[in-house]
């Protein structure tokens, strides 16, 4: 089927005006949904190319799921399935407030960074002592959360939030990117960072695999969306519920900076009847600093409220202090969570 013709198939599905509330009762496999003709074709030609250009002679195969991910043993590269069609991407957009990889600059960053994984599996690279020396033991274990240091000269800057620092593979993985993106000028731009070593042991990786085939060829394809029977709407259920706990973990740690659980003093208020003192204050402030929705604000405000009850927290300093700081903890929770809570849609 020419390309033309399977995009027709793509944006003219029967699923394209149902109502977001109907559209979430869609299983994934009825979407018939395919990479050909979408923008994401043209984004692995594109990075095929960067990879031709660099001498990487290889070329990661890429497949449509519910999310990105490369597996391990499967030098290839998944891609969520809310970037084959505009109309997904809207609803992507509505149940999670981003789209990720939504626009051409994002899109090739995330599979720059994918390839990486895929090259790492596909040449075994984390076997070598050189690259265990470099960049650690991949067999360490994946953390739920890492505490990054902003501050860090080890690591390269790619796709946000620090994510080198989270774990070997990621590090060799926004290394790779690094290296691969066109024009990137890493040898000037990193040039007094530690993190110069790893670009340079990558770049003597890729030398080395010059004009060698690949020794893991498989093309096998994990969790593909046509064999995916869950509704788009358990998809999002269970996407909400994973960010809800991953939330209460932040919450412990951001207010374990700010209260105590021993209580320093006789007439040290419990932080929870200080919160709901001054809620009010806490939710128009953060509103008006973010421009974020009144009802999203609320709800981490709950969280905050009911983690310090569990906790059995107290105050540490002034009432002044503890202010600021909370105001800084629902910021921080309001920003990274915004789209946790929806009162619009009902899963």
């Amino acid at each position: 089927m020419p390309a033309a013709q399977r995009a027709k198939t793509n944006r003219s599905a029967n699923w394209v005006r149902l109502r977001d509330e109907e559209l979430l009762q869609m299983r994934f496999c009825d979407l018939g949904l395919r990479v050909q003709g979408t923008r994401i074709e043209r984004g692995v030609q594109r990075l095929y190319g960067e990879l031709q250009a660099r001498g990487v002679p290889f070329e990661p195969h890429v497949w449509l799921a519910d999310e990105w991910f490369s597996p391990d043993g499967v030098p290839g590269i998944a891609v969520p399935f809310y970037l084959a069609h505009p109309r997904l991407e809207r609803l992507q957009r509505r149940m999670e407030r981003e789209v990720e990889g939504g626009n051409s600059r994002w899109l090739m960053r995330i599979l720059r960074h994918e390839a990486g994984h895929a090259v790492d599996t596909a040449y075994r690279l984390r076997r070598r002592s050189k690259w265990r020396q470099v960049f650690g033991p991949a067999s360490l274990p994946y953390p739920n959360r890492y505490r990054a240091r902003p501050g860090s000269r080890r690591y390269v800057h790619h796709l946000g939030d620090w994510y080198a620092q989270s774990h070997p593979t990621e590090d060799f993985a926004e290394t790779f990117a690094v290296w691969l993106t066109p024009r990137s000028a890493w040898r000037h731009s990193y040039a007094d960072w530690p993190a110069l070593n790893k670009l340079t042991a990558v770049q003597n990786f890729m030398d080395g695999i010059a004009g060698q085939r690949p020794p893991v060829r498989n093309r096998q394809r994990i969790e593909p969306l046509e064999q995916n029977k869950r509704t788009l709407a358990d998809h999002y259920r269970q996407r909400i519920a994973q960010r809800r706990q991953h939330r209460r973990g932040t919450a412990d740690e951001l207010l374990a900076k700010a209260f105590t659980p021993r209580r320093p003093r006789a007439t040290a208020p419990r932080a929870s009847t200080f919160l709901r003192e001054v809620r009010q204050i806490l939710i128009a402030s953060v509103v008006r600093e973010l421009g974020a929705e009144r009802y999203s604000v609320q709800q981490h405000l709950r969280v905050i409220i009911a983690r310090c009850m569990h906790h059995g927290l107290y105050l540490r300093g002034s009432r002044r202090d503890a202010l600021r700081h909370a105001r800084w903890i629902l910021s921080r929770l309001t920003t990274l969570y915004a789209s946790i809570e929806s009162p619009t849609l009902t899963l």
